[in-house]
């Protein structure tokens, strides 16, 4: 039984060592599979980035998984690594503004469609971390979990995270007081606490329980 309990978890090391989901693609004549992921979704401020990124057939980096799983050292220390491995790197921001304007699920997937674009080489596969498609004209696949299913996805997860937490942390220059540069937007009650002591800053989402609530009447 101890063997059989162990095995999804082999399972799924198996996948990323073996570049499972680029694999099959690359078996249909695709060359270029570029792993999409986001960051900043459900944060009360801030942007939300995601990364595109095509890694080469011979990538292999000990340690990489979906970047919720990591420590902030294990980002930062993973971030150089795989730019400097991989073969294209693009990154898309949808700010607050825009996410307010055409709501959270839109904003992403303009971002997504973004850092597609900014790929230093044209994608001709994505393998995108949800069950949303992105609105963009290139044979894709979704995956529910793709973060911890697929290293392409893994690698953007990274990239992602690192980018946005290095935006609030320079959002806590701009805007004091709010503490981002420890909660990076997200809801915590000292975060709440100094909403609705100082007001909204310009990088919260004004559409947004938690935050609205403060917003002076238009």
């Amino acid at each position: 039984m101890p063997a059989m309990a162990a095995q999804p978890e082999l399972f799924a090391e198996n996948l990323l060592s073996t570049l499972h989901f680029e694999r099959q693609a690359q078996a249909r004549g695709f060359r270029a599979v570029a792993g999409i992921d986001e960051a900043g979704r459900g944060p009360l401020a801030g942007p939300v980035v995601a990364a595109a990124v095509i890694l080469p057939a011979c990538f292999d980096l000990p340690g990489l998984t979906d970047s919720k799983q990591l420590s902030a050292r294990a980002r930062e220390r993973l971030y150089p690594l795989i730019r400097a491995q991989a073969l294209a790197v693009g990154i898309g921001v949808a700010r607050a503004e825009e996410v307010d304007r055409v709501n959270i699920l839109q904003a992403t997937l303009h971002s997504m469609q973004r850092a597609v674009g900014r790929l230093g080489m044209p994608a001709d596969f994505l393998l995108i971390d949800g069950n949303v498609p992105v609105p963009i004209a290139i044979p894709q696949q979704t995956l529910v979990k793709g973060d911890s299913r697929s290293l392409s996805i893994a690698a953007a997860s990274v990239i992602a995270k690192v980018v946005r937490d290095r935006i609030m942390v320079n959002y806590e220059r701009l805007f004091p007081g709010y503490g981002f540069a420890g909660h990076k937007g997200y809801g915590s009650a000292a975060h709440l606490q100094a909403i609705a002591r100082l007001g909204p800053s310009p990088c919260h989402r004004r559409t947004f329980g938690g935050v609205r609530e403060h917003c002076a009447a238009p």
